[in-house]
């Protein structure tokens, strides 16, 4: 594992499993799945009548997550979104749009049955390292 830096940050919640936040790889970061915890409380937040703050938690903790590998949401590539009900699609697709700009990675979307800790959206990203 010596090619491997593992990416543990404050701004991003403490693995709740046998992983890591992150690893960097090969000129790449791989985060870990992210729900929407708040690092701070290791609670989810709040539903809401949409998943509006749900999704903008998760783009918080993948932010650091990055951030942390010297990275951005610029520097993603690939990005893999799980929902829970795919009538969240809509308003998941508005907080993403606003958190990438004119940034356009490759993404899949899928709907899933459950999510760790009844979460109802969590994202994964690939992210090359600039440099």
């Amino acid at each position: 594992m010596s090619d491997f830096r593992v990416i543990a940050v404050d701004g991003a919640p403490k693995a709740i499993g046998p992983y890591s936040q992150g690893i960097v790889a090969s000129g790449f970061l791989f985060s870990a799945g992210q729900i929407p915890l708040d690092p701070a409380t290791g609670k989810l937040v709040p539903e809401g009548p949409d998943i509006s703050a749900e999704a903008e938690r998760v783009f918080d903790n993948l932010e650091a997550i990055l951030a942390g590998a010297g990275c951005s949401f610029a520097d993603v590539v690939k990005a893999n979104v799980f929902l829970i009900d795919l009538a969240h699609f809509a308003r998941a697709n508005e907080v993403f749009e606003k958190r990438f700009g004119g940034h356009r990675p490759a993404r899949s979307t899928v709907q899933v049955a459950k999510l760790p800790a009844g979460a109802r959206i969590e994202i994964d990203v690939i992210a090359r390292i600039p440099g």
